[in-house]
């Protein structure tokens, strides 16, 4: 037995329309709103046809969450910006996946303050494409070595590319990762401790929540470096704070202490602890209440959400279907039909 709605998303694939042309349509029967298939028309064919059609959908929209926002029109060439990058080594980005669907994602370059060396811009890339390949992930966490976020991008790094070209490359470079780090299917969370200066605040704002303990703060300093951001930082954080706020954190170029943070909707809590690891097992805490569940759930919600905030209207609602359609039938939507749920 296959429902309506599914019924109506496999009459419009192109697998169904193939199978139709051998077998008609005759074979149909629509009753009390739910599809019945005929011995004649083979329900383990409709079965596989329709668990295609999930697998499509879902590679379909993970081709769209990896999209490059640059190319060769843009004067972009990604394997030329790696090369250029790897010439600037130091420091590390590690990931550890927890059992309970948490990773951990954290800037190891402590000595600089946890800055963003070349090869820790490419470790990036690695670890986002890790993440959005995690079948079983459903939140992540962000956070500095040596209890501090990020002060931004290494000043050696930086006098070595600067020229225009390398940093327009370098710009689109990051802009491409921190994107598809704030598309994954996950909900992330930047835990702030220390300093989160430059690249690293905008940083910050690639992920779903910020977090911050006491005695940190976030600082916008592009202003003193005569530059604005480009990381994307700038584009997010007028979603996050609306465009007024957006546009005196920047020139102003003063540090956010949490409690500023938490009243322009920055941050969304003050931790009680500044020691690291009580204030990641804070922010693994807080971060649970939102990953309790199924993983296909929780990437399902962080999908239509992200289609919600970039897509148009109609654009964003088709993906809510497409989307919709995965989980609909799917064992967490029966189970929760089994279990018969009265909702308070």
């Amino acid at each position: 037995m296959i429902y309506a709605a599914q019924m109506s998303l496999l009459l419009q694939s192109p697998l169904f329309a193939a199978f139709l042309r051998l077998k008609g349509k005759k074979h149909f029967l629509l009753q009390c709103g739910v599809v019945q298939l005929e011995a004649s028309f083979f329900p383990e064919m409709a079965a596989s046809l329709w668990n295609n059609l999930i697998q499509t959908t879902k590679e379909r929209i993970l081709q769209q969450q990896r999209a490059p926002l640059y190319n060769s029109a843009h004067g972009y060439e990604e394997e030329v910006v790696k090369k250029k990058l790897q010439q600037f080594a130091g420091g590390s980005i590690s990931l550890s996946k927890e059992d309970n669907g948490i990773g951990l994602l954290t800037l190891n370059n402590p000595k600089l303050l946890n800055a963003f060396t070349g090869t820790m811009m490419l470790e990036l890339q690695e670890r986002v494409t890790e993440l959005e390949n995690w079948k079983d992930g459903k939140g992540l966490i962000i956070y500095g070595a040596g209890n501090t976020f990020c002060s931004g991008s290494d000043l050696n790094t930086v006098k070595a590319i600067s020229n225009s070209q390398d940093g327009m490359n370098m710009c689109m470079f990051m802009q491409s990762t921190l994107t598809r780090l704030m598309r994954l299917p996950l909900i992330s969370v930047a835990l702030v401790q220390g300093k989160a200066f430059g690249g690293g605040a905008e940083l910050t704002t690639a992920c779903d929540f910020r977090l911050m303990t006491p005695g940190s703060e976030i600082r916008f300093v592009h202003k003193h470096m005569g530059l604005v951001p480009g990381w994307g930082g700038a584009a997010r954080l007028v979603w996050i704070v609306g465009s007024e706020a957006a546009l005196r954190l920047l020139s102003e170029a003063t540090k956010v202490d949490p409690d500023r943070a938490l009243h322009l909707g920055l941050s969304e809590k003050t931790l009680s602890s500044s020691d690291e690891t009580r204030a990641l097992e804070e922010a693994q805490a807080w971060l649970s209440q939102y990953t309790e569940g199924p993983a296909i759930v929780i990437q399902a919600m962080k999908k239509v959400v992200t289609a919600g905030r970039e897509l148009p209207l109609e654009a964003a609602l088709r993906t809510e279907k497409d989307v919709f359609g995965t989980v609909w039938g799917g064992p967490a939507n029966l189970q929760a039909l089994a279990r018969r749920p009265k909702h308070k």
